[in-house]
């Protein structure tokens, strides 16, 4: 698969890659590493501490780990904030040594520099076996399709998938039922598809969807929680 994808740099100065096939990016164009922050970070993990400030450790699952920008991210935030976060993502399609070596997140932002060496050991783990990879972050990444994965409780869900005109089978109704099944009550799945299918579908699977703003180049994104019966009673 490493000779149908191309390095590329987005306009905030991170990489991304192109996928010459499938004639799609794995990230925004308008940025990866700010798209990552915002959707997944600000959207996603922020938003799901507001409502559960004292819930730990944090569940994570993610669909798409490709780069391992969204993970990289979720490990510098657990670190810096001292929080346990239990990351469980799948990728059918790994990236190359050759690749991912290249790849520039980490000169994105100097705070967050030293965090460096975390982003190689994210790739460099072994597949379908879980571990630490450092003290707040635990991490398994599965070489399986969403179709043949097994799904762990979830408190957070970052859909990053390509998009659905380019891979529609994951984004089905049958494959969301999946994932939203196995997300604990009170969960939240954020992605930057706003397609209204999509959400037509994450209602009729019982989930109160949103449409925040989206990254730069985008004008809304997702968000869906998973109404906590016993909140919702109140």
């Amino acid at each position: 698969m490493s000779d149908q994808l191309k390095i590329i740099t987005t306009e905030d100065g991170s990489h991304s890659l192109y996928h010459e096939r499938l004639k799609e990016s794995y990230h925004s164009f308008h940025g990866a590493y700010k798209e990552s922050l915002h959707v997944f970070l600000i959207y996603g993990l922020d938003s799901w501490l507001v409502q559960n400030p004292n819930k730990f450790p944090i569940r994570i699952f993610e669909v798409g780990f490709g780069t391992g920008l969204n993970a990289w991210l979720t490990l510098v935030w657990a670190e810096q904030n001292q929080i346990p976060v239990l990351y469980h993502t799948i990728e059918p399609f790994p990236i190359s040594k050759e690749i991912y070596s290249q790849l520039n997140y980490i000169n994105q932002n100097d705070a967050i520099w030293h965090y460096h060496k975390y982003f190689q050991a994210l790739h460099e783990a072994e597949w379908n076996q879980g571990g630490p990879i450092s003290e707040y972050f635990n991490f398994k990444k599965d070489q399986v399709t969403l179709e043949e994965a097994q799904l762990y409780p979830s408190d957070v869900v970052f859909f990053d998938a390509f998009a659905p005109s380019k891979q529609p089978e994951l984004w089905h109704i049958d494959l969301l039922r999946k994932v939203t099944e196995a997300m604990r009550p009170g969960g939240v799945l954020t992605t930057y598809s706003a397609m209204g299918q999509f959400k037509r579908d994450l209602k009729e699977l019982g989930l109160a969807v949103e449409n925040p703003p989206g990254p730069p180049g985008k004008k809304e994104m997702t968000r869906a929680w998973k109404i906590n019966p016993v909140q919702s009673e109140g």
